[in-house]
C-alpha cells in the first residue's frame, strides 16, 4: 500500500492545507465535495497542488508533520517547485 501526503489550495491560494492518506484519489474527491464539515469546506480548500509519495504510514506521517511546522513561504516555493502555476492535479490522478 503507498501514502501521499498532499497540499490542498483555495482557488486564490490564500489558504491551504497538508494531509496525510492511503487513497488520494478518495481524499481529494471528498475535499471537492465538501462531504466533511471541516476547515478544507469552510474555506473551500479543494485543489491538489503537491504530493510526496510514501511506502509506509510512519514516514508519510513525519512528513506531513514536518511540512506542518514550515513557515507560509517555504511552502509556496514547495509547491511552486513541481507546481508553478498551481495547476489543479486532481485531475491527473483522476481524468475521467
Amino acid at each position: 500500500m503507498s501514502y501521499a501526503i498532499y497540499i490542498v489550495a483555495s482557488k486564490d491560494q490564500g489558504t491551504i492545507y497538508i494531509g496525510v492518506t492511503n487513497n488520494i484519489a478518495r481524499r481529494i474527491w471528498e475535499h471537492k465535495q465538501g462531504v466533511v464539515d471541516s476547515y478544507t469546506k469552510r474555506y473551500a480548500v479543494n485543489r491538489l497542488v503537491y504530493v510526496e509519495w510514501f511506502d509506509n504510514i510512519e514516514a508519510a506521517i513525519k512528513r506531513e508533520k514536518q511540512l506542518k511546522n514550515w513557515q507560509r513561504r517555504w511552502k509556496i516555493s514547495l509547491i511552486e517547485s513541481d507546481n508553478p502555476y498551481w495547476r489543479d492535479l486532481y485531475f491527473d490522478l483522476c481524468p475521467e
